[in-house]
């Protein structure tokens, strides 16, 4: 993850202007302008953690909007900290050593980011971990916080989890609505080969096994099953293996969605489907808990 990405740099930028980071009424008031300290990010339960680089680069966009000159500061973490590792309760993250105001004036942009990230990487593992031994693979959604896209599709690869489109210009997925205007499956997907860009696949939203087979007697290069049960999931797969009995290379690439949760994502797995696509990872995720204690340095 490129903290010093133009894209990421905005999203921090974005989030330290929607706090006024830099017009800290309470830290300007009571505290002294060069005092210094040192701050403990402490995990307070069992999580998988994501986005520990965003803690300097939080401190490095500051000192860039503050437009003065910072006292130098440091970040800390032991080797065995990274992305992706589980942390216990009580366990540090990282200390921060740095001017006492600044410190305080970014904190809660740090543990947001770290609590949010942290939590889509904890909820995403879980998934992970239920469909372990099987074919099946844990994909994510476009349904984002607005303007966290980013961040929160990295937070699912540190919980294990895959990420589908980044954003519309990433591939072709004919879904219902578009089904609709174009006129049915078939001039859909006519269109799809005639007007796609470069070598980008094209895949095929289905709710039927007519709709199944329209799709892939028209050219659909991968199918998303939506909300199907995980027996019609296993029907649908099994068919698709049939029909392609005859091609070389193997089926299509399946995919399903819709009402999917921790409770039955197991049986949607064991169908013999390539991926499975989660909603919740990131529009019901929840915070996991963090918190900072400053002491003075």
């Amino acid at each position: 993850m490129d903290w010093n990405s133009r894209r990421l740099t905005a999203i921090l930028e974005n989030a330290l202007l929607e706090d006024r980071a830099t017009r800290d009424a309470t830290s300007y008031a009571c505290i002294d302008p060069n005092q210094r300290a040192a701050a403990t990010i402490i995990a307070k339960q069992d999580c998988i953690l994501a986005g520990i680089g965003c803690v300097a680069r939080i401190l490095d966009v500051y000192a860039a909007l503050d437009g003065a000159v910072t006292a130098h500061y440091e970040v800390t973490t032991h080797p065995e900290i990274f992305d992706g590792v589980r942390l216990r309760p009580g366990q540090s993250v990282a200390v921060i050593r740095h001017n006492a105001r600044v410190i305080l004036s970014c904190e809660r942009v740090i543990l947001n980011f770290l609590q949010r990230m942290s939590g889509i990487a904890t909820f995403t593992r879980k998934f992970v971990e239920e469909v372990s031994g099987t074919h099946a693979r844990i994909l994510d959604t476009r349904k984002t916080a607005p303007g966290l896209r980013a961040v929160d599709k990295y937070a699912v690869r540190c919980g294990g989890g895959q990420n589908h489109r980044l954003d519309l210009s990433d591939g072709v997925l004919i879904k219902n609505n578009h089904i609709a205007l174009a006129g049915g499956i078939a001039p859909a997907l006519e269109r799809a080969h005639r007007n796609r860009r470069g070598s980008q696949p094209i895949e095929v939203e289905v709710r039927t096994f007519e709709e199944l087979d329209l799709a892939l007697a028209n050219g659909a290069e991968a199918i998303l099953l939506d909300n199907m049960s995980a027996e019609d999931v296993r029907r649908a797969v099994e068919h698709c293996s049939k029909l392609d009995e005859r091609k070389t290379g193997g089926r299509i690439p399946i995919e399903c969605s819709g009402g999917i949760r921790l409770e039955n994502v197991r049986a949607y797995a064991e169908t013999g489907v390539d991926f499975i696509s989660v909603g919740l990872l990131t529009h019901s995720t929840h915070a996991v808990d963090m918190s900072l204690r400053v002491v003075p340095a």
